[in-house]
């Protein structure tokens, strides 16, 4: 009976969750894709790529945290049935939204000189730059899509963003085919074709998904007669409050993923490109957990808002429970095909770059293994947190993803990568180090707040 007070929740997890994921997978398909696709034209394309993208994940990640502060507010408001204070989140978090994907494209394109300060193959630095440019540019429609994607999300109207990401992924691969390989009237951009396809791709997503929301009678009341007096401080500081530690919460993630591209690339073309390799195929997977960590936000936020603390609990707990089960599919198939899945980035008929594919397949079929086990905690650490935001409890989860991740796991990449003969393989157990950690405490949180709540009947 325990255990089924839990799986009977599954059905509505995931009626909540299923589109998030799709349209969170289809944000990391267009990576995929563009790493397919510029894999096809040399590992050092490939790595290329995955140095500049590495810069946009981190900027990425400040964006989608910051607006993710978004969906519990919206959540909580529509429960209590209040309007206006629904209304002035989306309007205030749009706007903070836009503002904040300005600045990430302005930082990104400023600091790119510091490129050629982190010991990276010369040719793979070179060429990672003006592709950068572009990829940052998209950040701007992007961020502000993140704004309107949370606001609707809080609302459960989760389906519209995934059809919004399955058009800008149609557009992403035809703009990718046409701009890469130079096909019709189109020039060959080689690896610039991705990024110019990246770009086109967000900016339809974004008008395609505004359009959507003034079409439809939900989102009317929200949207008609916007005017700019309706921005203020209050309620910016009051989303800021949630957004600024929910943004750190990712930044520190993303970074450590990022400092692992940049130890690869410190260790040689071959162990970066495996790494992008391994990690476009963690990234992949870890959008389940992504988008059952919305569904946790939101259906915790929506209990808080009734007050509701016991089922509170339980939807989250059986969210998190989903996300073991579904982890521990995605670990036995990581393992089953670690050998196969490397050859689906590489073009093995070019026989001047078989010698270093073949290096790539090898490192990237062990890192693939790890990856199998640290995915089970990256998924329970997110869904975690996402419970957690759905309380609005923000700060103390800052500080265990700082710990876990920078305290913990960062050194023992830079200690088990470049100082063992582990090399790449090392600088994976440093991620699986930190995420295990973040996993525990991050659990050992929501669990400690949770009772809380029941046995307090903290009124709010």
């Amino acid at each position: 009976m325990t255990l089924k007070k839990y799986t009977q929740e599954f059905g509505y997890n995931f009626k909540l969750a299923y589109p998030i994921i799709l349209a969170m997978l289809g944000h990391t398909i267009v990576g995929i894709i563009d790493n397919i696709m510029v894999g096809k034209i040399g590992a050092t394309q490939l790595a290329a790529a995955s140095l500049a993208n590495s810069f946009v994940f981190i900027a990425l990640s400040i964006g989608v945290g910051f607006s993710s502060a978004i969906t519990p507010l919206v959540a909580a408001a529509d429960t209590e049935n209040d309007t206006a204070k629904g209304r002035s989140v989306f309007i205030n978090g749009v706007f903070l939204c836009t503002v904040l994907g300005l600045i990430l494209f302005a930082l990104l394109y400023f600091f790119k000189p510091f490129i050629d300060l982190m010991n990276q193959p010369a040719e793979v630095a070179q060429m990672s730059k003006p592709f950068l440019d572009i990829v940052a540019l998209s950040l701007v429609p992007l961020v502000i899509f993140q704004g309107f994607k949370q606001f609707a999300d809080g609302k459960s109207q989760t389906k519209y963003s995934m059809y919004a990401t399955i058009i800008a992924n149609i557009i992403n691969v035809l703009f990718n085919y046409l701009l890469i390989y130079g096909v019709w009237i189109f020039p060959e951009m080689g690896i610039m074709g991705a990024a110019y396809g990246t770009l086109i791709s967000r900016v339809v997503m974004l008008v395609y998904f505004v359009y959507i929301m003034y079409k439809l009678p939900v989102f009317k009341i929200y949207l008609e007669k916007i005017a700019f007096k309706e921005i203020n401080l209050k309620m910016s500081r009051y989303i800021s409050a949630i957004g600024i530690p929910s943004s750190m919460q990712s930044l520190f993630e993303v970074a450590l993923f990022t400092g692992a591209v940049w130890l690869s690339g410190m260790l040689g073309t071959s162990s970066q490109a495996a790494n992008q390799i391994a990690l476009s195929m963690a990234s992949m997977t870890f959008m389940f957990a992504s988008g059952l960590s919305v569904a946790a936000m939101i259906r915790v936020g929506n209990q808080k808002g009734l007050k509701d603390y016991v089922k509170m609990e339980t939807v989250a707990k059986s969210i998190m429970l989903m996300t073991l089960i579904l982890y521990s599919g995605f670990a036995l198939f990581f393992v089953l095909f670690h050998n196969y899945i490397p050859l689906l980035f590489l073009d093995n008929t070019d026989i001047s770059q078989a010698i270093t594919n073949q290096e790539v397949i090898d490192i990237a079929g062990k890192l693939l293994l790890i990856a199998a086990i640290f995915q089970i905690s990256d998924g329970i650490q997110v869904t975690a947190l996402g419970a957690l935001r759905g309380l609005q409890d923000v700060n103390l989860p800052m500080i265990i993803t700082f710990i876990s991740y920078w305290v913990i796991g960062f050194p023992l990449c830079v200690y088990l990568g470049l100082y063992t003969r582990l090399q790449a393989e090392g600088i994976w157990y440093g991620l699986l180090a930190g995420l295990t950690v973040a996993a525990i405490f991050s659990y050992l949180r929501f669990h400690f707040m949770s009772k809380r709540y029941i046995n307090n009947n903290i009124k709010i």
